[in-house]
Order: structure tokens, then C-alpha cells, then sequence
């Protein structure tokens, strides 16, 4: 298991809509991810530049990696409206590169 991060980008005013849609995660990507070695999953947001950090941990593929099934598909195309996206409706994401850690 290895823990990753990311960063990706929420358009203005919509914190409290992307909340709500992540408060109400749809059961079943929620058991994809999990069913995937996806854990500890959590998303900050930076306010002032409308940044979100994710950090999850893997013991297989990242979330990034399942794309190419329908339930993500469709995520992303819900989630299209209120962030920066491909063409595809994934999430424009960046790797971060760990520079510290503490247990």
C-alpha cells in the first residue's frame, strides 16, 4: 500500500455544491473504489485559490485508473460542470510530490 496525492481545480462558488455531491457519493463508486484498493480517501479544498488536494491511499490502482468503467464515466460527466476537465470529463489532475512525512 502506498499513500498518493493530487491536485485538481473547482471552479469559483461551487464549495458547497461539490460538498453536497460528495456527501451524497453514490453507493456503488463508492464499493468500485474500495473493491479497487482504495482507501482513506480524503479531498481538501484550498479557498482562496480553489484548489483540491486529494489524498488516498493504494493498494491498487489509483481512482484516476478507473476511468474506463461506466460508473466513473459518469461521474465525471456529473462532476464536469463545477471543475476543470479533459475532454474526456476526467478531472484535470496533477500528481503532488511528497517532500515530508511524520507518523
Amino acid at each position: 500500500m502506498h499513500k498518493v496525492a493530487f491536485k485538481m481545480k473547482l471552479k469559483p462558488g461551487f464549495k458547497d455544491e461539490y460538498k453536497k455531491r460528495h456527501d451524497e457519493i453514490w453507493p456503488e463508486l463508492s464499493a468500485l473504489l474500495k473493491a479497487n484498493g482504495i482507501s482513506d480517501y480524503t479531498i481538501f479544498l484550498d479557498e482562496e485559490t480553489n484548489t483540491l488536494f486529494g489524498v488516498q491511499i493504494q493498494s491498487g490502482q489509483s481512482s484516476q485508473d478507473l476511468g474506463s468503467t461506466e460508473i466513473v464515466q459518469k461521474w465525471w460527466a456529473y462532476m464536469a460542470d463545477i471543475m476543470d476537465t479533459n475532454p474526456d470529463n476526467s478531472p484535470v489532475s496533477t500528481p503532488l510530490t511528497k517532500v515530508f512525512h511524520l507518523d
